[in-house]
Formats: C-alpha cells, sequence, structure tokens
C-alpha cells in the first residue's frame, strides 16, 4: 500500500501568512483610446484560499487533516476565507487584528497569460501581544498533531520570535518541521526539519546560484543547510526538478515530471502540503521529496491556484512505477482495495462505473461497451469472473485465457481506471462493495435481470444498457476458433 493512502492519518499543524487569491479573467482586444494601455473586457472572477491557507487547501484535498493559525484582518475578506476554509475540512484559528487588512491578491488575466496583479496587504511584523496570542494557540493545537509547517510569505505573521518558539513546541514533542521560506537569511529557521526554498530563494539566502546545474543547486543546498541548521535542504528547480541535501548524505537530484507547464501560481504550496503529509504519515525524507515532485508536476500543469487531490497524486505515482516510488499496485487489486479506490474517487467528486464480465477473448463488442461505459463516468472499474467462476458458468474447457492475463489486457486499456476478479458467480458483493454511480450492462439483460441494479437505483445512481455489436461476442468466436 502506498503511504499516500495513510495521508488521512496524518494531522498537520499550519501556521502562516494566510491571503485570498482572487483571479479576475476576460480578453484583451483593444487598447484604450485615453492611454496606451489594454483593455480587459471582463469574463468572471474567482476567490481562493492563498498563502498558507492555500497550503492548508492543498492537505484537504491530498485527504489529510490540518489546523490552520493565521493572521486576517477585521473585514469580510478574513470572514470570508476562514468559512471558505471550513467548508473544505480544514480548521481555522485565525486571529483578527482591526489595524491589519486581510492580504488579497487579485490578479488580472487574459488568454491564459498574467496581465497585472494587484496586492492589499499589511506587511509591517505583527505586534508583540498578537505573536503572544499565535503561539498561545500553537500551544493549545500541537499535541494533537504530527508535524508543523511554517507557511512564510514574508507578510509579518512569523516574525523570528513566532518561528523560533513555534520550532522549539513542535521540536520539544519530537515533531517534524517543514518550512516554506522567504526570509533572506535561513538562520532564522534553525532547529527545522526541512526547508524548502526555490531557486531564487536560496540565491537570495546564500548569494549562490543554484539553476544552472546539479553540482551549482548541491553546492548552494550546502552554504544553506549550514546557514539554517535544519536537518535537510530542499530546492525546488522548476523545469529542473529537486534537489535535496542533508548533511551526512549525498545530495538527491530528483527530475521534474512536468509535461507542459500552465501555471506555476501555488505550487510551491502543492510541494510543502505534500511533504508535510508524507512526514506526518511516517515517511522519509528521500520518499516525501520524490512524492512531492510528482504532486508539483500535477499542479503546474493546471491554471490558476488549483490542488491535488489523493487520487490525482495516486494516479500519477502508479504511472512512475519505473521509479524507486512504492507505490502500491497499478490497475488490478482485489475487492478491499478497489472499494477503497472508489470511496477515494468519489471523495474527490470524481463519477465512478461499473461493468463487468468473462472478457475471456477481448473483442470489438468487449471495446465499445467499454468505451460507452468509460463515456459516461469519470472513473470506470471493471469486474472479471475468476476462472472458477467461469468454468461454473460456461463449462469446464473456459476459461481460454486464465484471469491474470485477462485483467492485465483489460488494466493495458486506457478507458478501464481499475480491475478486480471476483470469485462469486455474481458481483453482487462487490457492486455493493464499490457503490458504484453508474452500472452498465449489455442490452441483451432486462434491468430486472441485471446483478446489483437495485442496488445502485437505490443509492440514486444510474444503470445503462448498451446496445451489442451485431456479430461481436465470445460464443461466436470461440465457436469459429474450434471450427
Amino acid at each position: 500500500m502506498s503511504i499516500v493512502e495513510d495521508f488521512g492519518k496524518a494531522r498537520v499543524l499550519c501556521i502562516g501568512d494566510v491571503m485570498v487569491d482572487r483571479f479576475v479573467s476576460g480578453a484583451i482586444k483593444r487598447i484604450s483610446p485615453e492611454s496606451p494601455v489594454p483593455v480587459l473586457s471582463f469574463g468572471a472572477e474567482q476567490s481562493f484560499p492563498g498563502g498558507a491557507a492555500n497550503v492548508a487547501r492543498n492537505i484537504a484535498a491530498l485527504g489529510g487533516a490540518c489546523t490552520l493559525v493565521g493572521v486576517v484582518g477585521t473585514d469580510a475578506h478574513g470572514s470570508a476565507l476562514e468559512r471558505d476554509l471550513e467548508t473544505i475540512g480544514v480548521r481555522a484559528d485565525f486571529v483578527a487584528c482591526s489595524g491589519r487588512a486581510t492580504t488579497e491578491k487579485t490578479r488580472f488575466v487574459a488568454h491564459g497569460q498574467h496581465v497585472l496583479r494587484v496586492d492589499r496587504e499589511s506587511t509591517e511584523p505583527v505586534t508583540d501581544a498578537t505573536a503572544a496570542e499565535l503561539l498561545a494557540r500553537l500551544a493549545r493545537h500541537v499535541a494533537q498533531h504530527d508535524v508543523l509547517v511554517l507557511s512564510d510569505y514574508a507578510k509579518g505573521v512569523l516574525t523570528e520570535d513566532v518561528v523560533r518558539e513555534a520550532i522549539a513546541l513542535a521540536r520539544a514533542r519530537k515533531i517534524p518541521v517543514v518550512v516554506d521560506p522567504k526570509a533572506k537569511n535561513f538562520s532564522r529557521y534553525r532547529g527545522a526539519t526541512v526547508v524548502t526554498p526555490n531557486s531564487g530563494e536560496i540565491e537570495v539566502a546564500t548569494n549562490m546560484d543554484a539553476s544552472q546545474s546539479d553540482t551549482s543547486a548541491a553546492a548552494a543546498g550546502e552554504a544553506a543547510l549550514a546557514q539554517a541548521g535544519s536537518e535537510a535542504i530542499l530546492i525546488t528547480r522548476a523545469e529542473k526538478g529537486m534537489t535535496l541535501v542533508r548533511a551526512s548524505s549525498p545530495a538527491v537530484h530528483i527530475a521534474s515530471r512536468t509535461r507542459e507547464v500552465f501555471d506555476v501560481v501555488g505550487a510551491g504550496d502543492t510541494v510543502v502540503a505534500t511533504l508535510s503529509l508524507v512526514l506526518g504519515a511516517g515517511g522519509g525524507l528521500e520518499d516525501a521529496a520524490r512524492i512531492a515532485n510528482v504532486a508539483a508536476g500535477i499542479a503546474v500543469g493546471r491554471r490558476g491556484t488549483s490542488t491535488v487531490s489523493q487520487s490525482d497524486l495516486l494516479e500519477a505515482l502508479t504511472k512512475e512505477r519505473g521509479d524507486d516510488i512504492r507505490i502500491g499496485a497499478g490497475k488490478v487489486s482485489g475487492p478491499t482495495r478497489i472499494a477503497e479506490l472508489a470511496k477515494l474517487w468519489r471523495h474527490d467528486g470524481l463519477r465512478v462505473g461499473f461493468t463487468n464480465g468473462c472478457f475471456d477473448i477481448l473483442h470489438l463488442g468487449h471495446i465499445e461497451l467499454l468505451r460507452y461505459s468509460r463515456r459516461n463516468c469519470d472513473r470506470l472499474i471493471v469486474g472479471i469472473n475468476s476462472d472458477a467462476s467461469v468454468r461454473r458458468l460456461k463449462g469446464p474447457e473456459r476459461p481460454f485465457n486464465p484471469e491474470g492475463d485477462r485483467a492485465e489486457v483489460l488494466a493495458a486499456l486506457d478507458v478501464v481506471d481499475a480491475v478486480v476478479i471476483f470469485t462469486e458467480d455474481t458481483p453482487q458483493a462487490l457492486i455493493e462493495g464499490v457503490e458504484p454511480d453508474v452500472l452498465v450492462k449489455g442490452a441483451d439483460y432486462a434491468l430486472e435481470d441485471i446483478v446489483g441494479a437495485d442496488f445502485v437505483l437505490g443509492r440514486g445512481g444510474a444503470v445503462l444498457r448498451f446496445d451489442l455489436v451485431e456479430g461481436r461476442n465470445s460464443t461466436g468466436l470461440i465457436a469459429k476458433l474450434r471450427d
């Protein structure tokens, strides 16, 4: 089993600069007659939790539990941010300051490109009273969590005193500390488990360019490690991947998995969220870095302040099976694992479909059935009869192909997301475990004869009947082979 599937057991405590990310999108078709500037024709507006709040949002999307401590203003933006976070399952514990605005970044986007950003913020350090209140809340929560994240966006919340005391609170309980830094000197993060600068941030801190090569990245990482006094430095290097530097081991360079970059907004938050969940679930730093690298590759392939779901990450890791990440099984799994996977997909808002059969000799009729099934759902699970089950249903000379071969052939198809072998004569128990939203069978079955139809319909799902491809069936093909 992949450690990603243990994310639900990890409890992350996060403190840092919370903000609102607002996106105003539209089209630019002309230049203003008043002055030589483009005119953006308004199209839509969206708001998302940003900064430390986006770290928390990513933790929740990945299936983890997060408590977020931060500072907001006594304004509508702060109240709305707290409500939005609680809606997605993040426990927000904010200190409201009357003389301080809730940080808001508004990005104007046209044709997929950012054309302007407007920041509304207060960046002065919080008062001593506010810092004391932040630490008091952190102290109340720390014992119930497995890892601490410091999300530093240099907006004044993570003062030197707050950082020092927060790290001390966590390390006193032997809780790992993950830091996303913005300070020019990493010594303020002394005692952290891992500090995660990007190439620009580490250059500011060390005056060394980490972007040119693996060698330069390792050298910059070693300088940052000495400065920070942390256990590790994880440098995110955009399209060049990541470099993990630890005092007792050679540097580890992890190649980027990004296929195409659409937007880097929030990608660092995805890295920190994933890293913290792996550590919180008991994983090691190298595995955490490799898994976070895969998550970052998904994030930058999307537009806006996006999140990566647990099922997104599991699927991406499955495609990386050639690497040394321990990811568990691929598409073919047992009934218990398939039921867990279906539950995970539904949690991520995906429509789960199910169809079943012997699939002894794969033919065009099967392919069209599977294509039809996948068009009517977001994820398709295919149940196949075991060899013993096929013999009971079809006779002692069947199946022609053993169950393992039949499962792997189906798993090789892009339209199939998961395959499960069932030993009973019918898939009734399997359907009740999977709880599909859509059940598909051939039109040669009457609705009342479709196994599991009553169960699916009773849950508010759909039962679909597929018109078979004429002249394409296993019995006919087998007869021709015998002739």
